[in-house]
């Protein structure tokens, strides 16, 4: 018991010892904080590259449709309702 009391009693291991714990767990980049923010990088990550090959499927979809008259008249008539002057449109919604 001696022995520890004898470290307690010199500055640069108190000072230590101190440095450490509030590195450890009272800072405000301490372990904790530094695990969060790891994991929240992890799934901002997952989604960045979700969104990429997104981003890659809609520019496919719309080069597809700017090369192909047929295509875009069935995507527009569909999406966007439109119709010639000589048709009648009839919407169905399906319950």
């Amino acid at each position: 018991m001696g022995k520890y009391l004898k470290y307690t009693k010199n500055f640069y291991f108190v000072f230590t010892l101190f440095f450490v714990i509030w590195m450890v767990f009272i800072d405000s980049n301490d372990i904790l904080t530094q695990y969060k923010l790891k994991s929240k990088l992890k799934e901002l990550e997952k989604q960045k590259e979700f969104y990429l090959e997104r981003k890659d499927k809609i520019q496919a979809d719309r080069e597809e449709l700017m090369s192909n008259n047929e295509l875009l008249e069935k995507f527009a008539r569909e999406r966007y309702l439109m119709k010639r002057k000589t048709e009648d449109l009839y919407v169905v919604i399906e319950d």
